[in-house]
């Protein structure tokens, strides 16, 4: 990605503080590929520009709603190459949904054992007497 040499530069801490983002988190995804490598001072300071801004946001939105790195070095290839990544990132978004979806079923099945159990338990009085552990660990599953 070109950079304009027009625009104020930032240091690496004043992107972290307009990106709202650490200074180790912006070395990183620059590391991953993620964030292009910057432009340097004469005396070697990392120089950024408000496109790193912009990206640093898409990098957090995208993990936000629980997209992968892999997947918003994905979306920001697309775009860098011209494309505009609607298409993909509503897969992924549809994606991701379905996993939550299927996480929810999954946390509601469970929420539903465990309230068993513990009916269970109420049903053992005082200690569960005469019981090597305890009658919900002794219970079988599926409740």
């Amino acid at each position: 990605m070109e950079r304009a040499a027009s625009e104020k530069p930032y240091l690496i801490g004043q992107l972290a503080r307009k990106a709202g983002v650490s200074a180790r988190a912006i070395r990183f995804y620059e590391r991953a590929g993620i964030l292009p490598p910057p432009r340097r001072s004469p005396a070697g300071y990392r120089l950024y520009t408000d496109r790193d801004v912009e990206r640093l946001r898409l990098i957090q939105r995208g993990r936000a709603v629980g997209l992968s790195l892999a997947d918003v070095a994905q979306i920001i290839a697309l775009r860098d190459g011209g494309r505009v990544p609607c298409g993909y990132v509503r897969a992924l978004v549809d994606e991701r949904l379905a996993g939550v979806r299927r996480q929810l079923r999954e946390l509601e099945a469970l929420e539903r054992e465990l309230a068993a159990l513990q009916a269970l338990a109420a049903s053992d009085g005082a200690a569960g007497a005469g019981r090597r552990y305890c009658r919900i660990l002794e219970h079988d599953a599926a409740v």
